[in-house]
């Protein structure tokens, strides 16, 4: 397998060519599948049982047995989701999931009562055990709420607080595109964001899964920004 540096200012020029499925990894080599469904064919597609949890363990014996962190994240301007994972990767999985701000709520002895909890507190009105990446990316060059954020933690005994910076500094919100050349502006997330022909572009990376790559980036016409005009 080959990784790519997503450095700030990092340089691609990949074409995309034709997606099938995705195949797996096997103790760090990548085993290809001929398969045309994408990005996955039925045998490699795998759904995490767990995340499907609300308290009631869907696997044969429960082997959550750790602590788990219940959290709430803020997605510009006004998303807010409440969710659970591993204590000891709770800033990993906020990045993860390119959160702006977060908060560390509540500790618990295992997974079932973690979904519990977050099962509970997203029967509310204001919050959501999940935010989709368009409703991010209409994020990314927004601001959190901070009088609604700040009245949803009045609520909560809040253990730890964290404000994430990911160097985008976006004027203007990101048009929608799958490629893979550009310049690179920056990550949030799964989301890629690319500037190309002065515009600027946020490609989820889960949809670049299953393509075939080449160097040399395709000549296909891409929306343009209005900045990318002048004035």
């Amino acid at each position: 397998m080959t990784y790519l540096d997503l450095t700030p200012g990092t340089e691609l020029d990949y074409a995309l060519g034709e997606r099938r499925c995705a195949g797996t990894v096997h103790e760090g080599t990548h085993v290809p599948c001929d398969a045309p469904e994408a990005p996955y064919c039925d045998a490699h597609s795998h759904v995490w049982v767990c995340a499907r949890c609300t308290g009631t363990c869907l696997k044969d014996e429960m082997d959550c047995y750790e602590d788990h962190a219940v959290y709430l994240a803020a997605f510009a301007p006004d998303r807010f989701k409440v969710g659970v994972t591993r204590l000891w990767r709770l800033e990993t999985r906020l990045r993860e999931q390119g959160a702006d701000r977060a908060a560390h709520v509540r500790t618990v002895e295992n997974g079932r009562i973690a979904r519990e909890i977050e099962a509970g507190l997203a029967d509310g009105s204001d919050l959501v055990d999940r935010v989709r990446v368009p409703t991010k990316r209409a994020g990314l060059a927004a601001e959190v709420d901070d009088r609604a954020w700040a009245a949803l933690l009045d609520r909560f005994d809040v253990t730890e607080r964290f404000d994430f910076d990911y160097g985008l500094d976006l004027a203007e919100r990101p048009m929608a595109e799958t490629m893979a050349a550009g310049t690179v502006v920056g990550t949030k997330g799964r989301l890629l964001v690319l500037e190309r022909g002065g515009s600027t572009y946020a490609v989820d990376m889960r949809d670049l899964v299953g393509y075939e790559v080449a160097e040399g980036r395709t000549d296909r016409d891409l929306q343009s920004s209005l900045g990318a005009f002048g004035e």
